[in-house]
């Protein structure tokens, strides 16, 4: 029973990730940073974690070992994330057994893979999927220890599985407030405080050097909004389904029939008190992470849901709880019928959400498309033209795409990414630009949508429109999936 609890829920994550994973062959901005970092030398990748993106680099650096196996491509860029969530779904399958019985484990790790955020994340090329899977492995062994099945090379496995997850996201240890919660609420001894003390100050300790290195990079975050009110309301709701969840797990009184699964042997009630619960391991891993997010984002803004992704375990969790209650409750006057809850649950929940689900596996439920944009460059290119970006973080569209630029001249990189050390590289100054564009006859100009574009305001990127507004003129324009391509040539002659 314990196998077929904890891989139903694994092979249904499994089956929503693979679905549609390509997102018809297209690729946006943030996955297209860890293709061409991916694709670097492991020195090169090096050499630039100390500018930009150190947070990300033991992702970085994983991928550059599966881009180099089995080459650079959509499904390898995404099926380690399908991978990891297809694990914290077992893991919450596990947890919700253990905790609450078969049937809460069946609803909880069969209920994560359909939460819109995580269908999102479930095929991207970023890691908040891997730290999910670390939250997972290190909240089960938890369990496993406060229960008494554990010995002490679970405690530094939970360590390890910590320092692993700030490792690829150091906000992911908000996970420790969140398990000391679930240490206080179970009354756990203190001997297993202890050891839990030492396991987090270890991976506290491992993760301090990339916290206290990151803060120099804390630029990179500069884009994020304050926090506002209306930020909070979706946070609101979970915590409030995530309550209601906490508020069904309960004892169940002696004699009420429990809701457990065919051939699933009938374990003697046990009070709940000072012990582990769904709701104890639950709603602190769904409510601390937001909560601590919310208190970072007061200091300095870095509001944002994929940061805390593992939260959403303990929602899934608490779901759960809430259909293993229905089951139980129904079980006592309509047992037969009582096995039909979770299936008509699950299948009204994808009907419902399938418009969503639909809508994250196509090219528009992103910014942009660099691949699509790419593709216009390809058709509209001539030998010999020049190619602009702006902003100059556009040029992603040529890293992930090189053939497709080929015969263009980048007249305005001065240092090209991997030498500088950056994801963009470096670009001339305003007046050498402006020197080279008007040399040139047919220009290319990448850029964004405008309904997508910021702005112009870097000095270099006022340089360019300018020049193009004041010498070119517009001959030929592309739009596709949140990018633009624009072929301008000279009014005048080249002088």
């Amino acid at each position: 029973m314990r196998f077929l609890v904890r891989s139903v829920p694994a092979l249904w994550t499994l089956a929503l990730g693979l679905w549609g994973l390509s997102r018809q062959d297209s690729v946006w901005r943030d996955e297209a940073a860890t293709w061409q970092v991916a694709r670097r030398s492991t020195a090169d990748i090096w050499s630039m974690l100390g500018n930009i993106d150190v947070v990300h680099g033991l992702y970085y650096l994983l991928m550059h070992g599966l881009f180099e196996l089995f080459g650079p491509s959509t499904a390898v860029l995404r099926l380690p994330s399908v991978l990891a969530m297809t694990l914290a779904a077992a893991c919450v399958a596990a947890l919700g057994h253990r905790l609450a019985g078969a049937w809460a484990g069946l609803g909880g790790g069969l209920a994560l893979g359909l939460l819109p955020a995580v269908q999102f994340y479930l095929q991207e090329g970023r890691p908040y999927a891997l730290v999910a899977a670390g939250a997972g492995i290190s909240t089960l062994l938890l369990v496993t220890l406060l229960e008494g099945r554990g010995r002490a090379v679970h405690w530094v496995a939970y360590g390890g599985t910590v320092a692993l997850g700030g490792l690829l996201n150091w906000l992911s240890l908000m996970i420790l407030p969140a398990h000391l919660a679930t240490l206080l609420w179970s009354r756990a001894g203190r001997d297993a405080g202890k050891r839990w003390t030492a396991a987090a100050l270890a991976a506290t300790a491992c993760v301090l050097p990339l916290i206290l290195f990151s803060r120099s990079q804390s630029a990179q975050v500069s884009w994020i909004p304050p926090l506002t009110w209306h930020m909070l309301i979706g946070p609101a709701v979970l915590l409030a389904v995530g309550g209601v969840g906490a508020l069904l797990d309960r004892p169940r009184a002696e004699g009420y029939p429990s809701a457990r699964s065919p051939g699933e042997e009938r374990r003697p009630d046990r009070p709940r008190a000072g012990r582990l619960s769904a709701a104890s391991v639950g709603l602190p891993l769904l409510a601390v992470p937001q909560a601590g997010l919310v208190g970072l984002s007061l200091v300095q803004p870095l509001f944002l849901d994929r940061y805390v992704l593992f939260s959403l375990l303990g929602l899934a969790l608490l779901i759960g709880v809430v259909i293993g209650a229905a089951v139980r409750a129904a079980s006592y006057r309509y047992p037969r019928a009582s096995l039909g809850i979770l299936p008509v649950v699950m299948a009204v929940a994808m009907v419902a959400l399938l418009p969503q689900s639909l809508a994250k596996r196509s090219p528009a439920s992103r910014v942009d498309d660099v691949l699509a944009a790419a593709a216009g460059v390809q058709r509209l290119k001539r030998p010999g033209n020049a190619v602009l970006f702006i902003p100059a973080a556009r040029r992603d569209t040529e890293l992930v795409s090189p053939d497709a630029f080929s015969g263009l001249a980048d007249i305005a990189l001065a240092q090209g990414p991997e030498k500088s050390g950056t994801l963009k590289g470096i670009e001339a100054e305003p007046d050498r630009i402006r020197a080279a564009m008007l040399a040139q006859r047919r220009i290319l100009l990448v850029t964004d949508a405008p309904r997508v574009a910021r702005p112009v305001t870097a000095a270099r990127d006022k340089a360019k429109t300018s020049v193009l507004e004041e010498h070119f003129t517009a001959v030929a324009d592309e739009e596709a999936r949140g990018r633009r391509v624009t072929v301008y040539e000279r009014r005048t002659p080249v002088r």
